[in-house]
């Protein structure tokens, strides 16, 4: 039993014991002690006073001394205003460590019975992912890692934006301009030789643009008018009426797409369990709308256009179909949600998606329940903030975006001049050194990344993320490899980690404290979506390992009890660090 529950088990009967009645759930309020402190857990007073009918502090005096006397394992208790600090026993610990050690996938929760539906990724099919989709892509991967340990089903899906008119430009683009180029003739990645067309698309469209300008059409009118745009917009119109060429081209090109982002994907350590097409989900959305239309849901107006009054709800009117009847973002997304949960009957659907389209997911809420979906309610937007570089933020058209492939290029070079600076190599293969180069350069990109709230925009630093000594990957990488060192050591001279009743140091104690939180940290972070709660408890947990470490000898220490002990105690440091960074997708090497 963890200290939590121990404590929140004994309240109940303290409570029922000292003032006649046994208190809600809710009033029960047992939490880890802040840092700053003295004790390991602490009890909320407050909501127990209507039951005492006494002041904070003598309640809190009255429950730690019946505490102390009825709980074996809690050594003292201290009152500060309203709150109630235990301290176990050592003892408590030793047992809880040992728990630890032989408690399968400690931290992980039993099944659920819930299903999680998470999309990430969704990636346009007219240009290369950056680093946006980079964010995107490893918080959904840690996030659906999260909802597994808590215990949920998870499923994880990608929707790709296949079609619309962005899609139209480098198409048209690519037909115009391209002379057949294919990514085999030019040596490019398909995702990287479709995006270059994307870019010039909006070359040619700018420059259009300035030469009706300065034929003195308004800039608003010349941006209607310029003949690209209206060819890119022909062509949208042509693939949505199925015109065979048309499809040809986007089938191909999109091919091509796909291939190259694959290769990213494996690189980053994602993969789905379904990938929707935007292509397919639209008919059904412009089905809903029809429907919602022939019901009063929705109305018309003159031009054909379609649209959706939100007034009601404080929001404005939302267009579904445009008048010459093709379909707008919105549309397809009512018949992805609508297919995803007759397919899944899924409990939460999170949709992993940048905050500027916050007012999206929340018209796209409103829209369902008014088509009398209940299980609206059950979307959930995770927001996150973009991510910028030192340099400023990036733009797709004007091709001022950070390839993902190029990124992951750079970390990993970054990767490997910093480990051949620390000398530490020497003994590995150029084949081994590849590998920790991989290894390490995407365990700093993702710790980077992850380590920050959902929430926040970051800027995001390469050379910052494999610093060695700081809140980062490579950092709780290389205490993972020190621990394995010391361990090989170990079963080399034949020593066993092993429990016996040697006093330990308050660092160990609080090593084990530390793990112990494991369970509570993991609930936290689903509770939350919040990958970053996971990446700043390993690296305390590192942190705290390391300051242990330099204070201590463990293969020399000349008592073989406590250097058993102390080996234990590594063991599941390691293992803790090992099941926390997998959640986050990061591999821990064994050697650095």
């Amino acid at each position: 039993m963890n200290v939590a529950s121990l404590i929140e088990k004994a309240l109940k009967n303290a409570v029922l014991s000292l003032y006649g009645t046994t208190p809600l759930p809710e009033a029960i309020q047992v939490q880890a002690t802040r840092k700053e402190f003295e004790g390991d857990v602490t009890v909320v007073v407050f909501p127990l006073l209507r039951m005492s009918k006494k002041g904070p502090e003598q309640t809190g005096g009255e429950l730690g001394e019946f505490l102390v006397k009825a709980v074996p394992q809690v050594a003292s208790y201290h009152v500060i205003k309203g709150f109630l600090n235990l301290t176990m026993k050592p003892e408590f610990w030793r047992n809880t460590l040992q728990q630890m050690v032989i408690t399968p996938h400690f931290g992980k929760k039993a099944p659920s019975g819930k299903t999680v539906m998470i999309e990430y990724s969704s990636p346009n099919t007219n240009k290369p992912l950056h680093l946006g989709h980079i964010r995107n892509n490893v918080l959904g991967w840690s996030v659906s890692r999260i909802m597994e340990a808590n215990g949920h089903k998870v499923i994880k899906v990608n929707l790709v934006n296949d079609r619309g008119i962005h899609i139209s430009k480098s198409m048209l683009a690519w037909q115009t301009w391209g002379k057949n180029e294919t990514p085999e003739s030019t040596g490019k990645k398909g995702d990287h030789l479709v995006g270059d067309y994307y870019v010039l698309f909006n070359e040619k469209y700018q420059q259009q643009i300035a030469e009706l300008i300065g034929k003195n059409i308004p800039r608003e009118q010349a941006e209607k008018e310029a003949p690209v745009i209206l060819e890119a917009q022909d062509m949208l119109v042509k693939w949505e009426q199925g015109d065979p060429a048309i499809m040809d081209l986007w089938k191909k090109m999109n091919g091509w797409v796909y291939k190259g982002f694959d290769e990213t994907y494996e690189r980053l350590g994602v993969s789905f369990d379904k990938i929707y097409y935007e292509s397919d989900t639209y008919l059904l959305g412009k089905q809903l709308v029809e429907k919602g239309l022939e019901e009063g849901v929705f109305y018309q107006k003159q031009d054909g256009s379609v649209w959706c009054d939100l007034a009601e709800s404080g929001l404005d009117q939302k267009l579904l179909l445009r008048a010459d009847g093709t379909s707008v973002y919105m549309t397809q997304d009512l018949g992805t949600a609508v297919s995803r949960f007759d397919e899944s009957g899924f409990d939460t659907h999170v949709y992993v998606v940048g905050n500027e389209q916050n007012y999206h997911f929340q018209v796209l809420k409103v829209i369902l329940k008014k088509l009398g979906y209940a299980w609206a309610d059950h979307l959930i937007h995770l927001s996150y903030g973009m991510v910028e570089l030192p340099e400023g933020k990036m733009k797709s058209r004007e091709g001022t975006v950070v390839d993902a492939d190029d990124l992951m290029d750079r970390m990993v070079e970054t990767a490997r001049q910093t480990s051949l600076e620390s000398g530490k190599l020497e003994d590995m293969n150029p084949e081994e050194q590849a590998r920790l180069y991989e290894t390490l350069g995407m365990g700093a990109l993702k710790y980077f990344i992850l380590k920050v709230d959902p929430k926040r925009t970051m800027l995001f630093d390469p050379e910052e993320s494999i610093d060695f000594n700081g809140n980062t990957g490579p950092f709780i990488q290389y205490t993972f490899a020190r621990i394995q060192s010391i361990l090989r050591k170990a079963e080399e001279r034949g020593y066993k980690g092993q429990m016996h009743n040697c006093p330990m140091m308050e660092k160990e104690l609080s090593l084990i404290k530390t793990m112990a939180a494991y369970p509570q940290i993991i609930s936290e972070a689903g509770a939350v979506f919040s990958p970053a709660q996971i990446a700043n408890y390993t690296y305390d947990l590192a942190r705290g390992f390391n300051q242990y470490y330099h204070e201590v000898t463990v293969l020399h220490e000349e008592n073989r009890d406590l250097r058993d002990q102390r080996l234990l105690l590594l063991q599941q440091v390691a293992t803790v660090l090992e099941s926390a960074m997998d959640l986050l997708g990061i591999v821990l090497p064994e050697r650095m």
